[in-house]
């Protein structure tokens, strides 16, 4: 039984449905089962007798009472169910439920949490793409964290998956590298000329012509403006994506693919594009440029595709991209997770997609919002364009890479965050990290105290659980898969960040309310057993945000 809350609730619904078939033959209205917020209001409730009063013209209890008298409940499951509140049917749990729900988690190992919800549908997720230009910043390392735990939810969640970086390696931010590093190389061999505001200001770029120099001296000054250029930035090209990929390594990111702007234009993609959206009518020509009839497709304005110079407009290589994805390599699903100032970005794909005849269901965006450095209490002050700002390997030399990646994944990706770098170091439960690891750690600390006296769990068949903090722990471990395929219908990896803490929390709980050592063996071996379901949980969750599971802290 891969996920017995699902199961549970299914079983809930069949068995409340043919109650109801028992009551009346008219059609009804669907109903839900889910879990309270508070288990005094049971395991899980539902709310047919409600949502049902108005087709059968009798009171919600009422009709709750009629369930009641006629329902069949499977009672290795359920123990009992009850009317509460205006009309909400409680259920609860048996005690062979919890047996099962350990026993289940104990012999999945490693495969619990996993679940069948994407039925092999192919994904394409393209996350962080920063520009080869420079380094990487914070707002590049929350993408990352993001976008890679989603990918490994939705691997978890059954979907197969690949990670793709897209490198901005062709047009403008290309021109501007060339122009940063032509006039820093001018600057280094005695020239006095400015920086224009625009360009590339960081201390990368002057780096690059030092090194450049040093191996080569100043043969580029005899040539042209235009070659000077070009050649400086072939030079640091590579190495910037190098650098990029060592980072995100470091960051414990490895991609699929590392797909390149340039094999676009390459194979001409770009110009083939528009030259298919001419066929397919969507296009016509205004002022000497060609204009996407992209207001037909939901979008705010149509929008150029070939300026009047004839140069093709950023979006067409754009939309030259998202046709491979879904066309060329024929991905299920292409998920772009986007910074906050990409919200118009979205609409203006859907309209050309849609123009080409793609269904626009198949392409997800994730927009993610900005980053807010704390040290001491106060904001840390970042400013890109000096290159003083906090990279995402500056980050990772000052906090440790788990609490990196556990608080950029803290929050949906539509909120801001405030990352507290001190937190981020400290070891205490105030630091969430810290808190979930810790939990881990205990739980091996418990299992090789035990085992230093000979005391080993024997996972038995039998188990005997009675206590509430040990159901609450119970019902809470086996919540997993269940996360797991909400976080992937929301493409909201939070989720599981969220869940390891309140499954620490109450396992600590249990841990300072259920004794182990000197028990009677049947309540020590089934608490031992609980504590081995819950660090098996513990360690796949944190697995999904790549966040090491200690033994020992």
């Amino acid at each position: 039984m891969q996920n017995i809350t699902e199961y549970t609730k299914a079983q809930i619904k069949k068995a409340v449905g043919a109650a109801l078939s028992e009551i009346t033959a008219e059609p009804l209205p669907d109903f839900i089962t889910e879990t309270p917020a508070d288990s005094a209001n049971g395991d899980f409730s539902c709310n047919a007798a409600m949502v049902c009063a108005k087709a059968l013209k009798k009171n919600p209890r009422e009709i709750a009472a009629l369930i009641i008298e006629k329902i069949s409940l499977d009672n290795a499951i359920i123990d009992r169910c009850e009317t509460a509140g205006p009309g909400f049917l409680n259920f609860y749990l048996s005690s062979g439920w919890y047996e099962k729900a350990v026993s289940n988690i104990t012999q999945q190992k490693e495969n619990f949490g996993k679940t069948d919800f994407g039925a092999g549908k192919r994904v394409l997720i393209e996350f962080v793409s920063a520009n080869p230009t420079g380094p990487m910043h914070i707002g590049n390392a929350r993408g990352g964290a993001l976008g890679d735990c989603l990918a490994s939810v939705l691997e978890c969640a059954g979907y197969y998956v690949e990670r793709e970086f897209y490198v901005n390696d062709a047009g403008n931010q290309v021109n501007k590298l060339g122009l940063s590093l032509d006039i820093r190389y001018r600057q280094e061999l005695g020239e006095d000329i400015e920086m224009p505001e625009d360009s590339y200001h960081g201390e990368d770029i002057i780096q690059h012509v030092k090194n450049y120099i040093k191996s080569f001296g100043d043969v580029l000054l005899s040539v042209s403006e235009e070659e000077r250029r070009e050649t400086l930035a072939n030079y640091a090209l590579p190495i910037n994506i190098k650098t990029l990929e060592n980072d995100l390594l470091k960051y414990r990111i490895k991609y699929n693919t590392w797909f390149r702007e340039s094999k676009l234009h390459e194979k001409n993609a770009p110009l083939k594009i528009v030259e298919l959206l001419k066929e397919k009518g969507h296009t016509y020509e205004q002022d000497g440029a060609v204009w996407l009839k992209a207001s037909d497709f939901g979008d705010e304005k149509d929008r150029v595709l070939i300026r009047s110079n004839g140069v093709p407009t950023y979006v067409v290589p754009d939309i030259a991209y998202h046709y491979n994805k879904l066309v060329e390599r024929n991905f299920d699903i292409a998920i772009d997770i986007l910074g906050a100032d990409h919200h118009g970005y979205i609409p203006r794909m859907n309209a050309a997609l849609a123009a080409l005849g793609i269904d626009t269901a198949r392409l997800k965006a994730v927009i993610y919002q900005m980053v807010r450095l704390i040290r001491g209490g106060e904001a840390v002050k970042l400013s890109k364009r000096s290159g003083k700002a906090i990279t995402l390997s500056t980050l990772l030399d000052e906090v440790p890479l788990d609490a990196a990646r556990f608080f950029f994944n803290l929050r949906e990706a539509n909120t801001h965050i405030d990352f507290d770098l001190d937190l981020a170091i400290e070891e205490s439960n105030k630091n969430p990290v810290y808190y979930v690891q810790y939990a881990h750690a205990r739980i091996c600390s418990i299992i090789r105290r035990l085992g230093d006296e000979n005391i080993i769990c024997t996972f038995p068949d039998t188990l005997v659980f009675t206590e509430k903090a040990e159901f609450e722990l119970i019902k809470k471990a086996a919540l997993l898969p269940t996360e797991v395929n909400q976080a992937a219908a929301e493409l909201n990896p939070a989720r599981i960040t969220r869940y390891v803490q309140e499954l620490s929390q109450v396992f600590h709980k249990f841990y300072d309310a259920c004794r182990i050592k000197g028990e009677e063996e049947g309540v020590l071996q089934s608490r031992l057993t609980l504590c081995h379901a819950v660090k098996i949980t513990l360690k796949n969750a944190l697995d999904l945000l790549k966040v090491d599971a200690p033994e020992k802290m």
